[in-house]
């Protein structure tokens, strides 16, 4: 039998990890929504979670049960998850319509990124792993099956996401506001499905010259951050994909900060040097209370002309991380002098044809299908608030 484990966490961190499960239609926390009745663990890292729901059929009671169960279940120190439901009462409802109410009408928004947007970072613990290629590849991929997908460059020193998608030109005022407009741009669907759209935006869009420096500090670079947040008109997204510097530093701090929604994807080469790099930027999601969504071992091998396979950069270090983490390897992509070449000329090679757009498609199509879904906006929570404000007013 295995020792209890002794590093899990109190019921007052199972708490800050239920405050980044989101109801996406009510835009607020299930904790600040008074739907945590209970949270507790035992010795041998059981958690037991008990939901109130506004009403007992609920449809977005699914939804609810794995976001709980991702944020909770990955926790180090955590073996299994038990989840409890139960039905608010009268006063219940009206106090958690009340709290959405007021988040929605009396205070500003704390980012423009709507509640029911999937916001996925991807994350790295060090540079030179093709992190930014995958960010784009990713993007275009999501877009190309018919979604809206919003791009941040939030790499403030190292941008280069508007080079890697062929964007130039500054980003324009949005007309009688002091806001943003992100870069728009069309992508082409796959097989004669629909188009979808990128949403771009980058300080590489803000600056005149992409070889300007800019040499500043931890203050400056989270308030970027947070003007990209909040002061650009995004649209109805279905996936925010965030491009996140290397390492684990000023940016991923304000981030889990502003959208402690956010979901990370760890890339890594095989090399196990790298892998044990990257083990570092998952030990700080957790610490952050962020999900760590799954692994991506990019650079995984080369194939020759002839069929050769050579592991270049070494084997096994995204299985390697995965298990270490305890989460899914969710691809393993090929080195391929064509993302390179892509990426340098505007073409990202997920936008053609191909076995790397094939296996961009793939992974595009796990995240979508399996590892982080799209949310159901055909909830009841929206319904419910909206017959109480037609019955008692806003």
């Amino acid at each position: 039998m295995s020792n209890p484990p002794t590093d899990r966490p109190t019921p007052e961190d199972l708490l800050g990890l239920l405050r980044g499960v989101v109801d996406p239609e009510l835009g607020s926390d299930v904790v600040e929504l008074g739907m945590i009745r209970a949270a507790t663990i035992d010795a041998d890292g059981n958690v037991e979670v008990t939901v109130a729901l506004t009403t007992a059929g609920c449809p977005l009671r699914a939804q609810l049960q794995r976001d709980i169960r991702t944020r909770v279940g990955t926790a180090p120190g955590v073996t299994s998850v038990q989840l409890h439901w139960t039905e608010m009462t009268a006063e219940q409802k009206a106090a958690a319509m009340a709290k959405a109410r007021w988040n929605a009408r009396e205070q500003a928004p704390e980012t423009a990124i709507a509640a029911t947007t999937r916001v996925i970072g991807v994350a790295s613990g060090k540079g030179g792993v093709g992190k930014s290629s995958v960010t784009v590849n990713l993007a275009v991929a999501l877009a190309r099956r018919g979604l809206r997908i919003g791009v941040l460059d939030a790499d403030i020193w190292g941008f280069s996401i508007p080079r890697m998608l062929g964007l130039d030109g500054r980003l324009a005022a949005v007309p009688g506001e002091k806001k943003m407009q992100p870069h728009l741009r069309t992508v082409p669907g796959r097989d004669g499905g629909a188009d979808g759209t990128l949403e771009v935006v980058s300080m590489g869009l803000l600056t005149g010259d992409e070889t300007d420096a800019l040499m500043w500090r931890g203050l400056m670079l989270n308030r970027a951050v947070q003007h990209f947040l909040e002061d650009v008109r995004w649209g109805p997204l279905d996936y925010l994909v965030i491009d996140l510097p290397p390492g684990t530093g000023d940016v991923q701090m304000g981030l889990a900060r502003m959208l402690p929604r956010t979901e990370l994807l760890i890339v890594t080469t095989p090399a196990r040097a790298a892998q044990k790099v990257a083990a570092r930027a998952a030990t700080m999601a957790r610490k952050s209370y962020l999900r760590v969504a799954g692994v991506i071992e990019n650079m995984s091998c080369f194939v020759a002309p002839d069929g050769t396979s050579h592991a270049v950069f070494g084997r096994g270090g995204g299985q390697a991380l995965a298990d270490d983490i305890g989460v899914p390897l969710l691809a393993s992509l090929p080195l391929d002098a064509s993302v390179a070449d892509g990426g340098d000329h505007g073409r990202p090679v997920a936008a053609g044809e191909g076995p790397l757009a094939d296996a961009f498609a793939h992974l595009a199509e796990v995240i979508v299908a399996d590892a982080i879904p799209p949310v159901d906006v055909a909830g009841c929570s929206a319904r419910l608030l909206g017959a109480m404000e037609a019955a008692f007013g806003p």
